[in-house]
């Protein structure tokens, strides 16, 4: 378990982590989201002792990472999968890693076996793509069996297949009763693997709830339909107390309602309908809504190219 109390980081003037209390529990995979320039990535090389809090604290099973004996076997991370020295090879890189820990030889053959690096163990980490580099980066967190595994963006640079190991490693990993707190900007990738999420935006704690409950307070359910007789359906749907919005196509919207309540309304009234289709509210929905006030860097749409029909004073050549 990963306890934070009132966790704050500031540089100079500027919070990068503002009071941030939580917990991360055993059991359930835990996505940790939010903006560029949120502070997650503060918060969790505070998490791991390697930046020092301004205020509040970071408990490990009850416990500062600076406590901890061995703490490859209390805590994995994958931070940074370049963050290894490139002119050793994967499997003398975990080596050093096991010897610095009490891990015994034999875990470095059964973590590289698991990451699917055995073939290229004896190779030198500095030739390794990206991709590779993220296995060895995770065999790493692997190394001493821990009991909580941390996470940051550890899709990036895998192809499709890696990506499906990844999650289903993370999965099983929780269905352990471990503790597995992973941070990604791949919203389609969280919402099929995260069961608990914890928002943060500027600093600050924005959401601390379950993936079902972040998505359904803060995105929009709705069934859409089309009918050739439109008014009567209205007509219908008013009667029913379902409220209805119309779409940019003509379409409506209905909200309060599940399509099979539309359906054997329209039913029930003789209304022929063309379309009725439930459309699900996304996470990416949820967390953009969410976390709207606290993006930092806002990307501006790019400026019109110059009429090239006019001349300096706006006459037409």
């Amino acid at each position: 378990m990963i306890e934070l109390d009132g966790l704050t980081k500031r540089y100079g003037e500027k919070p990068a982590v503002d009071g941030l209390t939580c917990t991360v529990r055993p059991g359930i995979v835990t996505g940790f989201l939010g903006p560029n320039g949120a502070g997650k990535s503060t918060t969790m090389r505070m998490i791991l002792g390697l930046d020092h809090p301004t205020a509040g604290e970071v408990r490990i099973d009850g416990r500062r990472y600076d406590q901890l004996t061995d703490p490859l076997t209390y805590v994995g991370a994958l931070l940074d999968a370049k963050a290894m020295h490139g002119g050793r090879s994967a499997y003398n890189h975990l080596l050093c890693l096991a010897q610095s820990n009490g891990i015994p030889r034999a875990r470095v053959g059964e973590v590289l076996e698991t990451v699917g690096l055995m073939a290229v163990a004896r190779q030198k980490a500095k030739g390794f793509s990206y991709g590779m580099s993220q296995r060895l980066g995770i065999a790493a967190a692997l190394l001493g069996d821990p009991r909580i595994l941390m996470f940051d963006e550890p899709v990036n640079g895998l192809d499709p297949e890696g990506i499906h190991w990844i999650r289903n490693l993370m999965k099983s990993l929780a269905a352990q009763g471990r503790t597995v707190f992973v941070s990604s900007h791949l919203m389609s990738e969280m919402a099929q693997t995260a069961d608990h999420l914890v928002v943060i935006g500027q600093g600050r704690l924005l959401a601390d709830t379950s993936m079902a409950e972040f998505v359904r307070r803060h995105a929009r359910s709705y069934v859409r339909i089309r009918s050739p007789q439109r008014e009567r359906l209205l007509d219908a749907l008013h009667e029913a107390g379902i409220t209805v919005t119309e779409a940019a196509d003509g379409a409506l919207e209905a909200e309060g309602g599940k399509a099979e309540q539309v359906g054997e309304l329209a039913a029930g009234h003789g209304i022929v309908l063309h379309e009725l289709s439930p459309r699900q509210a996304s996470l990416e929905e949820a967390f953009m809504r969410l976390t709207a006030g606290s993006v930092e860097y806002h990307a501006q749409s790019e400026a019109a190219p110059p009429d090239r029909g006019s001349d300096r004073r706006g006459r037409t050549a």
